[in-house]
Order: C-alpha cells, then structure tokens, then sequence
C-alpha cells in the first residue's frame, strides 16, 4: 500500500501526468453524473409503473445494468422502462467496458510503467568511476569495441537518448546510461571530465553537435570521430574532436594492400617504439616455393618471419614451413631491415599490361577508397558498380556484379584479384560463390561488416575477409593503451609484458612460449636499448620489458602461464 501511495505521489507531481489525472477526473465527473442522471430515471420510471425502491436501490441498479452484471433481480416490466434499461445497457457498454480502461491505461497506467522504466534505466555513472570511455552510438563497431574493453577490463559507459533501447541494453548486460545527446547536464552526470575518452561514431551532423557539446563540459577529454564524408573533416576539427578518422577510407587501403602479386614490398602495419611490424605478399616473389630455412631471410636482411597469414587465418610459422603463392608473411623488425627486405625481393617483374587490372565489386566509399588506394600504387582496375555516376569514367562498369556479361565487360577472365566491397554481408556472401565458381584462381577479398560472417565468407571462397567493425575498435583500442598494446589487423597484437620468474635467467632458445603460448618475442627493451629480433641466445634479465606479438588468444594463454608477467 505504501507503494502504490508513493508511485501515485511521483505522479501527481509530474507535470505531464498533472494534465492526465485531470483529464481522469473529467472522466469520473461524466460517469457520476451517468450515475446521478440513471438512478433519477429509475426512481422516476418505478414510480410511473407503480413501484416504490430506495435511492441505494436505484444506484444498485444502475450499477448493475451499466457495468453489465444484470442480476435480474429488479426489472421494468413497462415498454419505456424496457427502453430506459437499453439506454443504460449501452452507455455503461461504451463508457465502462470500452472507454474507461483506455482512458486508465493511457492516463494512469501507461504513465506509472513508463516513469517505473526511466527509474530503472541509470542516468548517470557513479562518482567512484574514472578513467572510462563514454560511447555515444551502438553498432556493431560499439559491440566490437565493448568486448575488447571488457577483454582488457576498461570502463565504459553507452549513452542512449532512446528510453526503450537503453532498456534493451541495459537487461543485455550493457552499461548503458540514458540521456539526450545534446544537452551538456548528460556529460556532467556521464563524470566526462574524469573519462579516458569520448567515441562518437554518429552521423556528421549529429557528431558536430554531440561534441561541441562535451566541450562545454570539458576542454582536456580526448574525443575520436569517425568523419563519413570528407567535406565533413574540417567541421569536425572545428567543433572539438581530438582524432578524426575515415573507417571506410581505411578499410579501402587496408584491403588494397593486401592484394597478392602486385606488389612485393613489405607494407608496415604497425610502429611500437623502433620496431616496424609488416606484411609482405608473396606471390610472384623470390620466396615463393622456399621454406623459411631456405629462404634465409633473418641472415640476409635481419628480419624475422613472426607469422603467416594462409587463406585468410593466422599461424606461427617454423623453418619448415613453405612460402605459396597465397601466403602473406608478417615481418618484424627496424626500418633498415625492412628496406633491405625490399632491395631483396626487387621490383615487379610484370609489366602493369600483363599482370591485368583488379576488379572491385561495389562502388560505395569503401570500394572508391579502394580504387584511390590502387591509382596511387600505379594499379590498374575496374569498378562495377549499380548506380550510374554522373562523371563518366571508363574504369567505371556500371551494372549489377551477379551480372555475367557485366562481370566480362569487367574483366573478371583475366583479373588476379577481386575485392567485394558493398556492405551488404548476404550480397558479399552470393558474390564470393559466384565469383569463385567463375574463377577457382583468383584471389577473393571481401569486407565483412558483422564480425560473424567472416567465417561465413571463407567457407564460400574468399581468400581474405578484413572486418569493418574489427578495424574501427582495433583503432580506437591503440589510441586508448598505446603504451601497453597494439592491435594489427584481424585480431593479431603486439604487447609488453614484464618476464615473470619462470622466464628470467633463461636464454630465449630454452624457452617454450611459443609452443606454449602461441606468441612470440619480437623484441626485448633493455634499459633505453631495444633489441629487435634479439638473438636465440639472448638472456632475460628482471629488468627487461618484453615486447610479444600473438593473437588475442594467445596473448590470454600467455598471462595465464606467466601469471607474473604484465
């Protein structure tokens, strides 16, 4: 009861619910005065009719025949009476069946369960938290981006202006705080002058707005945005954000680097202190059918084969392992070494009118970030693309890609790779099958825009699948702990970890972490010294950084056997 009292407090204290329980009491005053009006008549009729009740009586009966109950006990035995009761019957069917548990779910109930919701809902982070990153949209670039933080235990907060999706969230397991998005009160309770960092990921219009906002509230937080158009960029700047980033362009270039055949020189990936992490196509190389003994890699240039991506997945390579056409070999080590790799395997040898030009499959942003990424690198190609532009260019096919003869007026017979860029998952998927029934040789690299597709894509035929989500809080993750970690492409990572006391004192060749672990020591951090590929013979002492390089997997098995290590 003290409850119900409470709750009906809370309401009539509200100025919207104000108006409704007026309007309820409207609605009661029509109804008593049906009461009144009906128990009149019933007296006026019964006496008519030589009949003599109370007035209780009369309200039983109006009561009764209204609400529809009609015991029977008392009836009019007179044609106008008989009408009376039809009058009485229907209004009560209209006002009391019909109108009245609307009008109290609408003006009462409706209210009561909403302001119940927006209770349960937080609306601000507790004072203890600091250091968290506040997300200002949900995507599946946010979900990503929610389990990496959870993976290395950072604190975040979701901010949702949408009552019922903040809900949603909220009984999903998110920490979500609801809060419109433009009102500077929402990063005040949202403690964003103590936050790591701001993700606005909404569209350019609306992330200007959100993040002049912050700025209100705070000068010094970092803010990273994502720009969907280029002339947005400035504006965006202008308006407060810190790091700027075009994803889509990104993604474009990350996917034009990896074209097998076109190029064998080692793209760097990653930078961590002086060491250089990169990949290197091998199609078409020097290295192609060598093992790594054979290749002697390490001795000639000073680089170190740290990993192999193989038909899109990653594995640790040994001596023997063999170097094909599809391999892409990940590289480690200085800037040096790296160019000397580069010397190593000399130019292309093919002429850029016989290696044929790539097609790209879609049109959009990330499919013309692609195309600038391969004019750049003096790659001819083609795009299919459905809509028709409104500057003709020749390299430009417009139709459908499940189009046959548009896919020859392409060029597919004679492409080495073909890169499928829309962001639709299902068309990626029919487009990898077509494509590689129509071309068993070709290379297939796909986007993939849900990270649970990706093994999808290569069970169809794609060599390659480069996750959009992936990249964006890969990205955003390297900005957040660039001290302690960097993530490269698909889930692989550099880390530092202090050696615990079963790696100390020991010499690099005695040790089994990476048949243990599945990471590898890329390189050792020796006072203001950093040793780069350190030789197998090297010692760990205790004042050593280790600096590792492994999937998000491996990473996890090596904190769980080197408990010491961090």
């Amino acid at each position: 009861m003290k409850f119900l009292i409470s709750q009906m407090t809370t309401l009539v204290h509200q100025a919207q619910q104000k108006s409704n329980i007026r309007l309820m009491t409207r609605f009661g005053l029509i109804l008593l005065s049906f009461f009144i009006v009906y128990t009149i008549g019933f007296h006026v009729l019964m006496a008519y009719e030589g009949r003599a009740y109370s007035w209780v009586t009369g309200l039983y009966w109006t009561l009764t025949v209204m609400s529809t109950l009609g015991f029977g006990d008392i009836t009019f035995e007179s044609d106008p009476g008989r009408i009376f009761s039809i009058i009485v019957l229907l209004s009560g069917v209209v006002f009391l069946l019909i109108v009245l548990p609307f009008t109290f779910i609408q003006f009462f109930y409706a209210p009561w369960l909403e302001a119940q919701h927006k209770a349960r809902a937080p609306r601000a982070v507790p004072e203890s938290v600091s250091g968290h990153v506040i997300l200002t949209h949900f995507d599946d670039v946010t979900r990503s981006l929610i389990e990496k933080f959870k993976q290395y235990a950072i604190p975040y907060a979701l901010l949702i202006a949408d009552l019922q999706q903040a809900l949603n969230l909220y009984e999903s397991g998110f920490n979500v705080v609801v809060g419109e998005l433009d009102d500077p009160a929402t990063y005040v309770a949202m403690r964003v002058q103590y936050a790591a960092m701001v993700v606005v990921m909404n569209e350019d219009v609306t992330s200007t707005n959100i993040i002049f906002t912050i700025r209100e509230v705070s000068d010094s937080v970092s803010i990273v945005t994502n720009a969907d158009h280029e002339d947005s960029i400035d504006i965006l700047y202008l308006a407060g954000s810190t790091h700027l980033f075009q994803f889509t362009a990104m993604l474009g270039q990350v996917l034009a680097r990896r074209i097998l055949g076109l190029s064998m020189k080692a793209n760097v990936i990653g930078n961590f202190d002086q060491l250089r992490i990169a990949e290197a196509p091998a199609m078409r190389s020097p290295l192609q059918g060598q093992s790594l003994a054979q290749s002697r890699l390490r001795e000639l240039t000073g680089v170190n084969v740290v990993g192999i991506w193989e038909q899109g997945r990653f594995r640790l390579p040994d001596p023997h392992s063999t170097v094909s056409a599809s391999t892409v070999l990940v590289l480690a080590g200085s800037e040096e070494q790296l160019e000397l790799y580069d010397k190593l395997m000399g130019p292309v040898k093919q002429s850029r009118e016989r290696r044929g030009h790539v097609l790209v499959l879609g049109g959009g942003r990330v499919g013309m970030a692609v195309a600038r990424s391969l004019e750049q690198r003096d790659i001819d190609y083609r795009v299919v693309e459905k809509k028709p532009r409104k500057i003709p260019d020749e390299r430009i096919i417009t139709g459908s890609a499940s189009d046959l003869d548009i896919l020859y007026q392409a060029g597919i017979q004679h492409t080495p790779s073909i890169l499928i860029t829309t962001h639709d998952d299902d068309l990626n998927i029919f487009l990898i099958i077509y494509c590689r029934r129509l071309r068993p040789d070709a290379q297939i690299i796909s986007r993939a825009s849900l990270d649970r597709n990706i093994n999808t894509m290569h069970r169809a035929g794609a060599n390659l699948v480069m996750s959009f989500a992936s990249l964006c809080a890969t990205t955003i993750l390297n900005l957040l702990k660039p001290e302690k970690i960097l993530m490269l492409s698909e889930g692989l990572n550099i880390f530092r970890a202090q050696p615990a006391k079963a790696i100390v004192g020991k010499a690099l060749r005695d040790q089994d972490i990476r048949s243990a672990t599945g990471c590898s020591i890329v390189a050792i951090k020796r006072s203001e010294t950093m040793l780069i590929n350190p030789d197998p013979d090297t010692v760990v002492s205790t004042e050593d950084e280790l600096i590792l390089i492994g999937t998000a997997e491996a990473e996890k098995k090596f904190a769980e056997r080197y408990p010491g290590a961090g």
